[in-house]
């Protein structure tokens, strides 16, 4: 055999069985199973190595804020153990800062590493969908159980009705007259299809098109046959799929945040790294000083204490700058968008999919079960009125498999004439399917048309009115009932009474339809049948008319006919024929098997001359209609920028009705260049596809392969494209892991779709999704809002510390207190601004580009303006502490503190060279602060001031929130009770200010003391005006934006 997989679908059995050295009625010979196990190995899907814990661990901190926040908590390790050594403070003061960075983090890693171990799942999940054993022909003899993971290539397996197919085989004969497999999950077909033993002429095909083949993983619905295994374990189309979504997550790229976040990152770094090194080498005076001798410096005086000191403010400094906060907010933002998203029916499994949903500039979409219901339903029906030339149709109201959703328009079951009941009585017994309830769900057991027919007949109900009031009694006393599980069909109930079943003509491709014969209550015998219209029409001689009368069918009738059918095919229709034979001949008196006639129902090649001669009765069209929200959803992301693409397994016109009926496409559009197979699309060269793509408009793409979603949303990614992708089959799940947002359907889903996707529909819902983009949008928004605010608070704290060092007093701010204003006082308004509300045209605006910035130039201007205003405001009022009696008409010295000169303020450090030097006690809340030395005034007795310093710092940062309510709009606009959680987290911050101020024993770990009335009212002072700034800045930035949109006009 050749390494290239056989073709088996391209060649007669006799060739296949040939090819695999095998007869069909003895199976392979233990000899034979063993060479090839040896050569094929175990019919399983491979385990994939997932990544070992120690790695995920690491990857935790492959990310530029994590690396800084890291670098910032080893260096206030060492500095807080030298520091220690100095002070001797306690354990906890010493080291907390270093803790507390190091908490945040191991807490980001653990999270990371719990979302990273359940995204692999899909790859178990697959390994469920194979058949756990089977029916094998071995040495003859017939093998009842064997195990699925114990066949090989050119094994022989019987298949019955119900069987899982344990592996991609080739349908060498049937054992009925037909064979149906569910394959929507692998192919996503929305109906079973036929199998035959027929062969292909061409070996380069489409999955759809292989009718002689059955796969791994799909089920048999109808038949049973015996096949030739072909492929097994990793080599089935099941295996590839599997290789697929190991290969996209690997493909897997990082999302519009993290990239965003990284580059911010990467900014922040050198910013950092750029400003620390420029404060501490602008203060080298302090600890390197010598004498120049001949031009050459001598006498040179180092300090280690005060070098360390001015590194230790330099560190601050970085503290200040890094925002600690922000990837805790991040993720906390994230996870309330996931709850609001829940509450839409859209249910996330990544985290991060939140926020890529909202910059979605393509949907891709599956379009059986998300476009539409995934329910088949009868539209409209037709039969002949009183002459041959007049057609009488009737609309079909209502989408599901519950009788009670809608009903038929303009009916009355009074006055059904003898067609309407014959195609009721066609409907009801020509037929093997039923319907039950999930709960919440109709569904169909048998075949999707099938049950839709008996749907049909519920809704026209039976001629006997006695007949017709029981059924509506039953109806109301089954609502009541416990177990509501099962459909109480009453009227196809009374149809099966009236009219028994003797013997059924089953469905076969030649003659392309279905027959029963029943025993009327007359006592005769009658043939029912239902199948394709064409093959039907070929067959009858007579029509019936809406009076009973049997008239010939000449030409002009049946042409009316099939032009109605050509109605309504167009439509998207899938159209059924409805006839009958009363003249049976020698089966008019049938009753059971022993009749004589019998061996005639045995050979399936009777049927076809059993179904002439027949009387045709009308045409019923049914389909899986559009969902009705889905036309509202399109035209929403038409409006907001997103291009919608329709990629389904379905057939071509099908796809393209549907997609017609939901305005994807206006009436009457050429459709070359926007409606292709995925066989056609594929033959085209990359650049005709890439300009297809980028075309604006729909497009719908049929007979999609795997592969060809895979391709798509790749090509789509390439051209810079952010992309949502839904399916709910196997066959969908490669392409949902290589999405930048996949989503699958939880209620007709796959647990293999749900588990390589970062989100599921609740509801199966293509408008969920749009709900779920605007959702992304304000979350997005509201993401900006807040790293806006935490970034031009982070600015005001570097600021401050820089003139703190240019200016050479005392640090007005230690790294503690830093820390706890950035992790707990920032952290709730931070949060709060993720519930501003979304703004009213947020799907009126076009999606986001991938590179636009997430901080514009603008307002990184705007927030250098509001850091400058925040920094000078933080050290003015340590200065006016120390230097001023009093500010603002406020008394300053109440509490007894000595004031000194600016110029001594900014040379404490000489202090023990002052003659004449000397301070006062003063108090703090209960304490008085002495001192043993004049000097501890600028260290010790700074605490006053620097409590100050950091309230100032607070109450700033506070109506700084207020200011990231909106982008643009002023307060007067988008005033703060517009959103009452930023309102409830500035208390929540105010309230824990005042916490550690004025419990002594926090206040001690932060160096801080209790304030007066007097000095908090200076405190609201020097913070409001940040507010009025920020206004004036918006004012200014809205009449900037309006000159340019006047010029651009």
């Amino acid at each position: 055999m050749e390494e290239k997989p056989f073709p088996a679908w391209s060649w007669p059995v006799n060739q296949s069985l040939k090819e695999y050295q095998v007869k069909l009625e003895k199976g392979l010979s233990t000899y034979q199973v063993e060479k090839r196990r040896e050569r094929y190995g175990l019919n399983e899907l491979e385990k994939e190595k997932g990544k070992p814990l120690w790695r995920l661990v690491l990857e935790q901190f492959d990310d530029m804020l994590v690396k800084i926040l890291l670098g910032a908590a080893f260096i206030s390790f060492v500095l807080a153990y030298l520091h220690q050594d100095e002070t001797g403070d306690s354990w906890f003061e010493a080291y907390v800062e270093p803790l507390v960075i190091l908490l945040i983090l191991i807490l980001n890693a653990i999270v990371g590493v719990w979302q990273e171990s359940n995204a692999e799942k899909a790859l178990e999940a697959l390994k469920e969908m194979q058949g756990e054993s089977a029916k094998v022909f071995r040495d003859g003899y017939l093998v009842p159980d064997l195990p699925a993971r114990e066949l090989v290539p050119g094994d022989i397996v019987e298949l019955r009705v119900g069987d899982k197919v344990p592996a991609d085989m080739r349908v060498a004969t049937l054992k009925s007259s037909t064979l149906r497999v569910e394959q929507s999950s692998l192919t996503g077909e929305s109906m079973p299809v036929t199998k035959s033993t027929d062969f292909l002429a061409t070996d380069d095909c489409e999955l759809q098109a292989k009718e002689n083949m059955v796969f791994a993983g799909t089920t048999i619905v109808n038949g049973s046959c015996i096949c030739i295994v072909v492929n097994t374990g990793m080599c089935t189309e099941i295996g590839n799929i599997q290789k697929q979504i190991h290969d996209a997550s690997l493909e897997e790229s990082d999302t519009p945040l993290k990239k965003k976040l990284d580059e911010f990152g990467n900014r922040l770094t050198t910013a950092i790294g750029t400003v620390c090194l420029v404060v501490w080498a602008a203060n080298y005076k302090y600890f390197l000083s010598w004498e120049v001798v001949d031009g050459w410096p001598s006498n040179v005086r180092f300090s280690f204490e005060k070098c360390t000191y001015y590194f230790k403010i330099a560190v601050a400094l970085a503290l200040a700058a890094i925002p600690e906060g922000l990837p805790a907010v991040i993720t906390t933002c994230l996870a309330l968008g996931t709850k609001k998203m829940a509450q839409k029916n859209a249910i996330v499994r990544k985290l991060p999919s939140v926020e890529t949903l909202g910059c979605t500039t393509v949907i891709c979409s599956d379009k059986t079960g998300t476009l539409t219901t995934n329910q088949m339903s009868v539209s409209e029906f037709f039969t002949l009125g009183g002459k041959t030339t007049a057609c009488r149709i009737f609309g079909v109201e209502g989408t599901t498999y519950d009788p009670k959703d809608g009903g038929i328009m303009d009916w009355t079951c009074y006055n059904m004439d003898a067609n309407l009941l014959l195609m009721a009585e066609i409907c009801a017994i020509c037929n093997d399917a039923g319907a039950f309830c999930d709960g919440r769900l109709f569904k169909a057991t048998g075949l999707p048309t099938e049950a839709a027919l008996k749907v049909l007949v519920e809704k026209m109900g039976v001629p006997d009115s006695k007949a017709r009031s029981k059924i509506r009694d039953a109806q109301i006393v089954s609502s009541y009932l416990i177990d509501r599980n099962t459909v109480k069909l009453g009227c196809c109930d009374w149809w099966m009474k009236r009219s028994k079943k003797v013997a059924t003509l089953e469905f076969d491709r030649v003659r392309k339809s279905m027959g029963v014969i029943v025993r009327e209550p007359n006592g005769s015998n009658r043939l029912l049948v239902k199948g394709a219209v064409e093959s039907l029409l070929e067959r009858s001689t007579y029509v019936q008319l809406a009076d009973g009368a049997t008239v010939p069918i000449d030409e002009s009738c049946r042409q009316l006919l099939l032009l109605r059918h050509l109605e309504m095919s167009s439509k998207g229709l899938r159209c059924l024929g409805l006839a009958y034979k009363d003249d049976l001949g020698e089966l008019s008196g049938y009753y059971a098997e022993t009749h004589p006639a019998h061996k005639k129902l045995l050979d399936p090649s009777c049927y076809s001359s059993i179904e002439s001669d027949l009387v045709f009765v009308g045409v019923v069209g049914l389909r899986d209609p559009p969902r009705e929200e889905v036309h509202k959803a399109v035209n929403d992301c038409r409006r907001a920028g997103i291009k919608i693409m329709v990629i389904t397994g379905d057939n071509k016109s099908t796809a393209e009705a549907v997609c017609s009926e939901i305005q994807l496409f206006s009436d009457g559009e050429n459709l070359k260049g926007s409606s292709f197979t995925g066989k056609e699309f594929m033959a085209l060269s990359s650049e005709q596809q890439i300009e297809i793509l980028a075309k604006d408009g729909g497009k719908v793409f049929s007979r999609a392969e795997p592969r060809h979603k895979q391709d798509i949303v790749r090509m789509l990614k390439e051209m810079g494209e952010v992309v949502a992708m839904t399916g709910d089959g196997v066959n969908d799940a490669p392409a949902l892991k290589l999405a930048d947002v996949g989503i699958a359907m939880g209620i007709t889903g796959t647990e293999v779709a749900k588990e390589a996707s970062d989100m599921v529909l609740a509801d199966d819902n293509f408008s969920t999704i749009v709900s779920a983009v605007a959702e992304g949008r304000s979350i997005y928004n509201n993401m900006k809002a807040f790293i806006r605010y935490m970034i031009s608070s982070n600015v005001g704290e570097v600021i401050s510390i820089f003139l703190t060092a240019v200016l050479g007093i005392p640090e007005c701010l230690i790294p503690v207190q830093l820390l706890w204003v950035n992790l707990v006082t920032d952290g709730p308004p931070a949060t709060a601004l993720g519930f501003n509300p979304a703004d009213v045209d947020i799907m009126q605006k076009p999606p986001r580009k991938s590179n636009d910035a997430l901080i514009s130039s603008w307002v990184f201007f705007r927030y250098m303006v509001i850091g400058s205003y925040v920094g000078i405001a933080t050290v003015g009022i340590f200065i006016v502490w120390y230097t001023q009696a009093s500010f603002l008409g406020i008394n300053l010295v109440s509490d007894g503190h000595t004031l000194v000169e600016l110029s001594q303020l900014r040379n404490w450090g000489e202090c023990s060279a002052w003659t004449n030097f000397t301070v006062s006690p003063f108090k703090a809340g209960n304490r008085l602060i002495t001192f043993s030395d004049p000097c501890e005034y600028f260290t010790v007795g700074k605490v006053k001031a620097m409590t100050l310093s950091l309230s100032v710092l607070v109450a700033i940062e506070m109506f700084n929130s207020l200011n990231a309510l909106s982008e643009d709009n002023s307060l007067i606009k988008m005033p703060p009770w517009r959103n009452p959680w930023l309102l409830v987290a500035m208390s929540v911050s105010f309230g824990l200010h005042s916490l550690i101020l004025y419990v002594p024993f926090l206040a001690d770990i932060f160096g801080i003391v209790p304030l007066s009335l007097n000095e908090w009212l200076l405190v609201i002072l020097l913070s409001a005006p940040v507010i009025l700034i920020d206004e004036v800045l918006k004012f200014v930035g809205r009449r900037r934006r309006q000159r340019t949109k006047l010029k651009a006009a």
